[in-house]
Parts: C-alpha cells; structure tokens; sequence
C-alpha cells in the first residue's frame, strides 16, 4: 500500500504546509492515541519532545489536543534530543513517545516521529495503520467526555537524559583536562550536551547553544563544521563534537581540524568493543553508502560488515534481527544498543572520547584507522511525477557496464531519494579516476533517460 503521511524517518515537510500543518498533527495525534489504546481501563500515556524550531510551538498543542482527544495522558518535554525521547519513552512506560523535528534540515521544516514502548521507531505495519486511521472523520475517535486525557509539563526531562548518557561513559575515566569544543546546531541538545561533558570533567567550549527559532542547524552542527573547526584551531581543543538539530548524530573534528565521519567512528567503537569482548556478534551493521575502506578494515579484525538500505530505521531493524549491537551510518547516525534503541550523537561522542582519554593519545591518532577509498556521489534531478529513469533499459545496460569496469574492484550503487525527485549515483575504488569516469557515464544514462521520458 502506497503511503500518504509517513517516510522512511516518520512524517516530514516544510512548516504550516501540507502534510507539517496543525490539522495533520491533530490527526496523528488522534489515530496514534487510538491505534495504542489497549483494551484495560488503566491510564494510557504519550510523551512529547522537541527540537528549537519555531514550528514546534504550532504543532506541540495540535498532537497534545489529538492525544487528550483519544483520551491519552501527554508529557511534555520541551526541547530534547530524539535519543533522549526514545529512552524516556521506555524508562516512563509510556505507550508512545513522539519527537517534533526535522534532524538535520533547516528551520523551515518540521517533522513527526513515533516511538513505540519499547523506545524503537515505529515498524512499517505500525505507521501503516496510524495512516488509515488518520484519514477518518475527525470525530470518529474521540474519548468520552469523561475519559478526556490530560497534559502537563515536566522539568526534570534533561536532567534524567544527562544522567544515563553520563552512566555510559567508563567509571575508570575522566575527561578532567580535556579540552572539548561542543557545538549543539541550536538545537535539541543546546543544554544537555555542554552540561554532561561538564560533569565528566572536561573543559567545555560551547557553540551552537544560541536557539531563537529560526538558527537550528544554520551553519553549525554536523551538517556544517566550518564553525566548529574554527573554534577547535582557536581555542587550541583537544577534540570537537557536532550534534545536528535533534542530535541523533555526530561528527567528531579532532585536534587538527580534520574530520572524523561515521564510518571511522563505527571503526574505532567497533575495534575497541572487541579489545574488551563487548561485541555481541564479530561484525557490524551499516549502509550500502560506508565506504569500502570500512569494510576492509573490519575483515583485517575477523568482523563482518553487514550492509542494509540506506536509513537509520533499516539499520536498527538488521542489528534486532541479527544480533549486533554496533551499527550506523557514513552521515554519523551511530546506534550502540548496549544503551539506546536509536542513534544518539552525545553518546557515540562519549565512547570515542573513552579510546582517546584511555589511549593518552592525540584524537588525530586515535581515530583515523583506515584510508577511504576513494567515494564520488552525484545526484540527478528529474521531474517530479515523471516516469521513474531507473527503469529505463538503457540506465541498467550502463549500471552493467560501470559494474565490468570496475571489475570487483569497487562498488557502483544507484538509487532513488526516498524524499525528493533525484538519482543518488555513487561509485568508490581505488582508482580515483576511473571512479569519476563512471559516475559521469551513470549521470549522462539518467539524465538521457530523465528527457526521455
């Protein structure tokens, strides 16, 4: 079944347009409520979060007035990462947690996603059935009048959060003389993050802690870290740490302003996990977008890199149905299910800090265990509602043929955005220059297909 409302990351749009307006966020909250309304007469509970974006204001109230109309409690958080929602979402037995955010996106857009009980995103049945019942008549689901939910606020939401991230950080250790450059995007994370790094000693710089609304992600965070390389080069930091919008995912600037991505995080955990015997399965779970050096790398440990599609949701599901306990993506979701159901940015940032304080070592050392191969990603645009050009005959013959070239010596993935109207053409090897050459073949098939059609 076609879906209307939910993506492969909950519902997402820009901001009081269609499907991010009031009325929709007022239907989520009334088929949601219904959909995890169980039979017995006990309370029922949802719990809310939030990002810093001006939108959230506008749909907070609309979801509280769908959940209460159901006849379900609502918590709400304030501004508070994804992590932290999924993992209260289970600490408080709530029936259903919910996060207002966009992640990584400007401030102009907004986004819905669901957790279940258990703190994990929604499965796809799930979403399915919240979808048919939001399109029901606005007053098919509601409580009775003495059965109305009630909503309230609580202010100690940060500080449990604070206290589990801080509990996962080795006793043995201490960040006492690191110096640390945070940069939280103005985002869910702008209190959280600087307060936990501060109690477990280090030095603190903040940046990106400066919400008004309309500044989420706007040149800062993991999206953008110009500004964090910066302050890491000019306060002399030992390490820098940027969260994006909902901080559900990190990106590490070490000591000399180079970046550090997700794939070598997942390394660098990955080995590290296994020095100590912490791996529940030899091997870790990411995308088919990690880079072929990571999967080298974890051969030369005897560990197994198992690939899934892209997003973080599909990730999550290989790592419960496998067993790993190690998993993420290249963009710096990294999700460790030894402590959260979901990517959590503070947390990934913590267990790299660990191997570095542990190691004595400068985190330019540290964290840079493998060479990249050599990764070219283009993207091209089509019509929107235009046929689909990788059906074309012509785009399979030329995916054939890169594959030939590059003859086992690399990767060639072609594939559809899930969230707008592009081919994302990815190629890596070891010879840069044929890698090129074949992504721009790749990208003349499509775009030739694209006018075709």
């Amino acid at each position: 079944m076609t879906r209307a409302y939910f993506g492969t990351d909950g519902i997402r749009g820009t901001a009081n347009r269609y499907p991010m307006t009031p009325e929709v966020a007022l239907r989520v909250g009334l088929a949601a409520g219904k959909r995890f309304m169980s039979a017995d007469d006990r309370r029922h509970l949802v719990v809310i979060g939030k990002d810093t974006r001006l939108s959230g204001y506008m749909l907070e109230p609309a979801l509280t007035a769908g959940f209460t109309a159901a006849g379900m409690d609502v918590v709400l958080f304030g501004p508070l990462p994804t992590p932290a929602v999924a993992m209260l979402t289970r600490s408080m037995r709530a029936d259903l947690g919910v996060m207002l955010s966009a992640s990584h996106n400007k401030y102009v857009d907004n986004g819905i996603k669901l957790f279940g009980p258990d703190g994990y995103k929604l499965s796809d049945k799930a979403e399915m059935e919240i979808e048919q019942l939001m399109d029901s008549p606005l007053d098919e689901h509601l409580a009775d009048p003495s059965q109305l939910g009630r909503a309230k606020r609580i202010d100690d939401a940060q500080a449990r959060y604070v206290e589990i991230v801080k509990a996962t950080f080795p006793k043995r250790l201490t960040l006492k003389g690191m110096r640390v450059v945070i940069d939280a995007a103005n985002g869910a994370a702008y209190k959280v993050a600087p307060i936990a790094l501060y109690e477990l000693g280090a030095e603190v710089i903040e940046i990106g802690v400066e919400p008004n609304g309309f500044n989420i992600n706007e040149e800062v965070g993991s999206t953008d870290t110009r500004a964090l390389k910066e302050a890491v080069l000019r306060y002399r930091a030992d390490i820098g740490i940027a969260l994006d919008g909902d901080a559900d995912r990190v990106a590490i600037i070490d000591e000399k302003g180079h970046t550090i991505d997700g794939d070598q995080l997942m390394a660098l955990i990955a080995k590290n996990w296994k020095e100590q015997g912490a791996l529940t399965k030899p091997g870790i779970v990411a995308t088919v977008m990690s880079n072929l050096g990571l999967e080298r790398f974890l051969q030369g440990l005897s560990l197994k890199l198992e690939r899934t599609k892209v997003g973080d949701r599909y990730v999550v599901e290989a790592m419960r149905a496998k067993g790993y306990n190690i998993g993420g993506e290249q963009s710096g979701h990294i999700i460790l299910s030894n402590f959260s159901t979901t990517g959590d940015g503070l947390l990934a940032a913590l267990q790299v800090l660990a191997v570095v304080v542990e190691s004595g070592r400068p985190a330019s050392e540290v964290c840079k265990l493998f060479e990249a191969a050599p990764q070219v990603l283009e993207n091209v645009r089509y019509e929107k509602g235009a046929p689909d050009p990788l059906s074309a005959s012509s785009v399979k013959d030329a995916i054939k043929a890169a594959e030939t070239r590059l003859n086992g010596k690399g990767r060639v993935l072609v594939r559809k955005s899930g969230t707008e109207p592009l081919v994302r053409i990815m190629a890596e090897g070891d010879d840069e220059a044929l890698v090129r050459e074949v992504v721009g073949g790749l990208c003349d098939a499509v775009k030739e297909a694209a006018r075709a059609a």
